[in-house]
């Protein structure tokens, strides 16, 4: 299991590298925001030689247009990851699933040579959703021991705790094997 974290604008730009992999960074929500720190926190985890994965967390609607708006902020380089949060939102809604599934879809389609994968707690893996569709792999948060989200799909990364920042695990057995799934051919 490789170890990484994720982070927004909630963290530090200068986040601590040591003994992790690979880290999310959020780049936008909805489709107006970015985050604010998104470049120098890029510019930190490509200089530590980290696995890098960018976020937009889903918002209901103008679905198109969010996926466009993620792309035109996320930067674009052979084997960054791209990832899709649903949950709810601020105002206490959520994309549907059908929206969560085109979102993933469009952005696949509009960067066909990375890998898009669903983020989301095991509520909405077990309750919400009903197709099962991650595209290229699940992302799961579920606050357990590191490595055994309780759920029965092949997922790729663990969220397993938010103290005192998010920390994931991926199912990979070293950073080149993780480089070399986030590299397609």
């Amino acid at each position: 299991m490789l170890r990484g974290i994720d982070v927004s604008a909630y963290q530090s730009s200068s986040f601590d590298t040591d003994d992790i992999s690979f880290v999310f960074v959020k780049a936008t929500e909805g489709r107006t925001y970015v985050n604010p720190k998104l470049s120098a926190q890029t510019k930190h985890a490509r200089e530590a030689g980290l696995v890098v994965g960018f976020y937009h967390f889903l918002w209901p609607g103008n679905i198109t247009a969010q996926a466009e708006h993620f792309l035109s902020k996320a930067p674009e380089r052979a084997g960054d990851i791209l990832a899709v949060d649903w949950e709810t939102t601020g105002e206490g809604t959520h994309a549907s699933n059908a929206e969560k599934d085109r979102f993933i879809r469009k952005v696949k389609q509009l960067r066909p040579h990375h890998r898009v994968i669903l983020y989301c707690n095991r509520n909405y893996w077990l309750n919400v959703d009903d197709t099962s569709y991650a595209g290229d792999g699940l992302w799961i948060a579920d606050y357990v021991t590191a490595g055994e989200p309780r759920v029965k799909a092949d997922w790729r990364f663990h969220q397993h705790t938010d103290d005192p920042v998010d920390r994931n695990v991926a199912d990979f057995a070293s950073r080149a094997a993780l480089r070399a799934w986030a590299t397609p051919d």
